[in-house]
């Protein structure tokens, strides 16, 4: 009988022994083992472990299963602390709270933001209030995705990307919104019906980005990691896909696109412009790793803009 009874873990930095597991089942999965490790060391919870076969090597995932794995009779697993770790649903609402929050202040006016004798007046413009509606339907948008419709492969995420995050999308909330709801703005140059155009643009692609995130979700059945080739479904907002791997952040760049459109403003270009270039970033990333991953992977596709990009 080849298959192991023993596991031993050791510090993937210094080497030295921290846990060492006897009569482990040979179809223990290495979840189950995070749970056994855990319970003799309790500072760190399984979201915080990794565990790999090499110290420098990969993490191995929860769901590898030990007599699966290139070990002998005693297993030998290295751990690493992966630090304080949150959850991604925590993440997501704190980071899209934030802007929904701070740019309301700034539309209502409250004091200290603008000279005294603004406080809580409203703007003469109505593009200044129709703004204010479509920055808050995209964040409250995102924030009932992240509770009912997003699937999160990996439960957890460091603690201090929360940070991160938070001051990208608070500090560019307060930016955009200084500026869009100054009492000296000025309304779009081609008027109403540039204003009119950008709408549309904004909402079609508010639809667009949903329905890719529906579809995203309905691809994997609830409690499984199973991953497979996003393709078009009867939604013609889904076409795209024909075309694009992440036509989630092509429709969300459009939604930025129509926003600056709507407010032709500078600092409302320059957000649309970072997440342009963070969003090709993951884009490239997925579509390499689904052409990795599948072989009959649609030649046709681009990462984020059909045929360019």
């Amino acid at each position: 009988d080849k298959h192991p009874k023993w596991v031993e873990i050791l510090d993937a930095k210094t080497k030295d022994k921290l846990c060492f597991l006897d009569k482990v089942e040979p179809n223990a999965t290495i979840g189950e083992i995070k749970s056994m490790f855990h319970k003799s060391h309790p500072q760190w919870y399984p979201a915080r472990q990794s565990i790999r076969l090499d110290p420098k090597g990969k993490s191995l995932k929860d769901e590898d299963v030990l007599q699966h794995l290139p070990v002998g009779t005693t297993a030998t697993f290295y751990f690493r602390d992966l630090g304080a770790q949150i959850s991604w649903v925590t993440v997501f609402l704190t980071e899209y709270t934030g802007p929904l929050v701070i740019y309301l202040m700034f539309y209502f006016r409250v004091p200290f933001i603008y000279a005294s004798k603004y406080d809580f007046t409203t703007s003469k413009h109505w593009v200044v209030h129709l703004a204010c509606m479509c920055h808050s339907f995209h964040y409250v948008k995102r924030l009932l995705e992240t509770l009912f419709v997003h699937r999160f492969s990996h439960g957890t995420m460091p603690l201090r990307n929360i940070f991160k995050n938070c001051t990208y999308y608070w500090g560019f909330a307060a930016w955009m919104a200084y500026y869009i709801n100054h009492p000296l703005y000025t309304p779009p140059i081609y008027g109403e019906q540039q204003i009119r155009l950008a709408l549309i643009i904004f909402l079609f692609c508010q639809i667009g980005n949903f329905s890719i995130h529906i579809a995203l979700r309905n691809l994997r059945p609830p409690g499984s990691k199973t991953r497979k080739i996003p393709y078009p479904t009867k939604n013609p907002f889904t076409w795209i896909f024909l075309l694009v791997s992440c036509p989630n952040y092509t429709y969300e760049l459009g939604s930025w696109l129509g926003f600056t459109l709507m407010t032709q403003c500078l600092p409302v270009a320059f957000f649309t412009l970072v997440g342009f270039v963070q969003m090709t970033v993951w884009a490239k990333g997925k579509h390499r790793s689904y052409l990795k991953e599948f072989r009959d992977y649609p030649p046709l596709r681009s990462p984020i803009l059909p045929f360019i990009l």
